[in-house]
């Protein structure tokens, strides 16, 4: 009797722990890896940790400013849509639902296996097949309850957020004692400029990076928040600083109990520094680390479930991903649709590459988000935002997001031009269907199709599924009549 709509029930508590649990997840415990490898040394991968959380944070004040001027949720899409135009819009939508979304998600999924499974198998590797099998069954209960409830769901993120902050804890505390101790040596001749590879450097900060990633989420559920003109800066602010005094430490921590080519040789680098600095905790560490991973895969879903909810109101999405289910008030085909995406990705991806395939992508469209607010305040000079941040921050965010990006194509050219050609595979489609341009033919017929494929298609199922019923009991009484008769 009373209208459907998505509710407004994420307040600052639940904000915070919506950007905690997004940020610290599977990458501070996968990605020291990456950082590593790429940028050659100890030092210059701190340098790269604590660069990335600076630029993490000009990109989540710019997203901070953009979420109090632009008042829909959806993120990078409605953002750029707003501020750039539809066709942008609609190019990050499509690399977003085919390239970014499953490929984190797999990514995170995978990492979640990994460390559930780790102290059943340790100290050999656990098999890949089983990895898999219990990656994609997080992945399945995550989905399953963003489908049922938001109200659980965000609790479910706040438990988690504790979680994830307790191992980090567990890491920290351990390796400030042994550095305290005077256990240095890992730090020795820590800007070894000889191993330094220029051209590595964007793939470096592509794993930093992705271990920060979600400072944005609360611009994906803009229209649930509580007060947002005033808890999203101070959300934004407040989880990021926590976030980058805790990788720095927690960075500094597995150097001091591990050295460079143990990073580089472990596959869980959390379950190595445990097994070496905190025995004791070798069957808890992991568990932890898995459940830092879940929430993650939580706050994933259910940000990304509202950017195909606000494309399709906006006419750039098929219109069944704009219902909410009636009595759960959850946008539930939004949230089923990335199911077979995310399976394909588990089952025949790994983890560094994927990382590399969907990181062009993401910040290609993050440096077009930012440049859209620059593009928002000349044409809107009018507009008093309430919250406001200096022209340089973004102007050098988005600099950097870009000259990253174009840089990746020498580092990594085979993943780079995968993800390049799967966003440029979305200009057939938008002047084919989205366009406005298109000939009135066109339109009707596409029009007739997504009538047929939404609306007739369903009632045809439903009506050939009643007459399949009723057969089956016609049979059943039929073969019942005959045991009788025999």
């Amino acid at each position: 009797e009373e209208a459907i709509f998505l509710r407004k029930k994420i307040t600052l508590l639940r904000a915070f722990s919506l950007l905690i649990g997004s940020m610290v997840g599977s990458g501070i415990f996968i990605s020291p890896k990456g950082v590593l490898k790429n940028s050659g040394s100890v030092g210059f991968s701190l340098v790269v940790w604590f660069s990335c959380g600076l630029l993490s944070m000009f990109g989540a004040l710019c997203y901070a400013e953009l979420g109090t001027r632009i008042t829909k949720s959806g993120g990078h899409y409605i953002y750029i849509l707003e501020t750039l135009g539809p066709l942008p819009s609609f190019l990050f939508l499509w690399a977003e639902f085919f390239a970014i979304r499953p490929a984190n998600s797999a990514v995170v999924s995978l990492a979640f296996g990994r460390y559930m499974l780790e102290p059943f198998f340790a100290p050999c590797a656990a098999p890949v097949p089983a990895v898999k099998l219990v990656s994609l069954l997080g992945y399945y209960m995550v989905l399953t309850l963003n489908s049922w409830s938001v109200t659980w769901s965000a609790r479910l993120q706040t438990a988690l957020s504790l979680v994830k902050l307790l191992a980090l804890a567990l890491i920290i505390v351990p390796g400030m004692m042994l550095l305290a101790q005077g256990h240095t040596e890992h730090f020795q001749d820590a800007f070894d400029r000889q191993s330094l590879v220029l051209d590595k450097l964007p793939l470096a900060f592509y794993a930093g990076m992705f271990a920060y990633s979600g400072w944005f989420q609360t611009s994906f559920v803009r229209e649930e928040l509580v007060k947002p003109e005033r808890n999203i800066p101070l959300a934004v602010i407040v989880s990021v600083i926590t976030v980058i005094v805790g990788y720095m430490l927690t960075n500094v921590s597995y150097y001091t109990v591990l050295g460079t080519q143990d990073v580089l040789a472990s596959p869980a680098v959390a379950v190595s520094f445990v097994q070496r600095a905190f025995k004791s905790l070798i069957s808890v560490v992991p568990v932890l680390v898995a459940l830092s991973c879940f929430g993650t895969m939580n706050g994933g879903i259910f940000t990304f479930s509202r950017t195909l909810f606000v494309a399709s109101r906006e006419g750039q999405w098929p219109p069944l991903f704009s219902m909410i289910h009636i009595r759960r008030h959850t946008p539930l085909p939004a949230v089923m649709l990335m199911f077979p995406l995310v399976t394909a990705m588990v089952c025949i991806g790994d983890i560094y590459h994927l990382l590399n395939f969907f990181s062009f992508s993401r910040w290609l469209f993050i440096g077009l988000a930012t440049l859209g607010l620059i593009v928002h305040r000349h044409r809107h000079p009018e507009l008093q935002s309430p919250f406001k941040v200096p022209l340089f921050v973004p102007v050098s965010f988005t600099i950097i997001c870009l000259f990253t990006v174009a840089m990746s194509f020498y580092s990594d050219p085979v993943s780079i031009s995968i993800g390049c050609t799967m966003v440029l595979s979305g200009f057939p489609v938008y002047y084919l269907i989205i366009h406005r341009q298109m000939s009135d033919r066109c339109r009707n017929l596409f029009s007739m199709s997504q009538d047929f494929l939404w609306t007739k298609l369903p009632s045809f199922f439903s009506t050939l599924s009643d007459y399949l019923t009723h057969k089956l009991q016609l049979l059943l009484e039929v073969v019942q009549q005959e045991i009788k008769t025999y």
